[in-house]
């Protein structure tokens, strides 16, 4: 096992890449993973209307630090709407063909798919959600009561699971990634989860909350537990979420 990351690194050059599905006329991946007509539509408030603290980047940079230990206070439906928008938010659509968001990502591909297991925010039943940043809703995923617990277990037991306000889970589609970029997709899906990341981070500086993000955790039992298959989608990175 010792030399399979350098290995990736290795593989993954430029000079070993084979042509992309994209160059070879082969049909794009849509933009988002689509809800069924069957599932549960939750709308959000419009961040344009949310009023946030007017605090400067500068503080939020000097603020910003990973904070495990939370209030019982919940955060509103509103600010979550907010830091959605903040970390994926959708600001433009090219001929449904591209997105341009909140975030960088490679050659606009937009590769993640943000997931919230919600605890504690004002308005919105305890559960699993996925985002639609397109449409900026949230679809129901999974209510059942032992879903906190399942993905608590996949992030090694880690307490502040349960204890957020709400946990972020993003997942990556490769292929959406992988299209254009061939197996170099899987350098930038991590780099794309680290912008998302650190825009969760700033952002929740402006309403009085701190962020811990997770990388320790369980593939085998957290992409189970989101009911993904763990290979045309699979977690990236978790984080966790409320009042300070």
């Amino acid at each position: 096992m010792s030399g399979i990351g350098k290995e990736f690194m290795e593989k993954t050059q430029y000079r070993y890449l084979s042509r992309s599905d994209q160059s070879m006329g082969h049909p794009q991946p849509p933009l988002e993973l689509a809800a069924k007509d069957t599932d549960r539509i939750t709308d959000l408030p419009e961040p344009k209307q949310i009023q946030v603290d007017d605090i400067s980047l500068r503080q939020a940079i000097e603020r910003r630090t990973s904070t495990r230990n939370y209030s019982s206070e919940p955060i509103s439906l509103e600010e979550l709407s907010y830091l959605l928008w903040c970390t994926q938010g959708v600001k433009e659509i090219v001929r449904d063909v591209v997105t341009f968001r909140t975030v960088p990502s490679a050659g606009a591909r937009h590769a993640l798919e943000t997931y919230i297991l919600v605890n504690n925010v004002r308005g919105l039943e305890k559960g699993l959600y996925r985002f639609l940043p397109i449409e900026h809703k949230l679809v129901g995923k999974d209510m059942g009561k032992d879903i906190t617990d399942r993905i608590k277990k996949g992030c090694l037991d880690q307490a502040f699971i349960k204890t957020s306000a709400v946990t972020f889970i993003w997942t990556a589609v490769p292929y959406r990634m992988a299209w254009r970029y061939g197996q170099r997709a899987y350098r930038y899906l991590h780099l794309d989860a680290g912008h998302v990341c650190q825009n969760l981070y700033l952002s929740a500086e402006s309403i009085g909350c701190g962020v811990c993000a997770i990388a320790a955790f369980l593939d085998e039992e957290i992409n189970p537990a989101m009911g993904i298959d763990g290979e045309n989608e699979f977690v990236v990175y978790v984080a966790t979420l409320g009042k300070k």
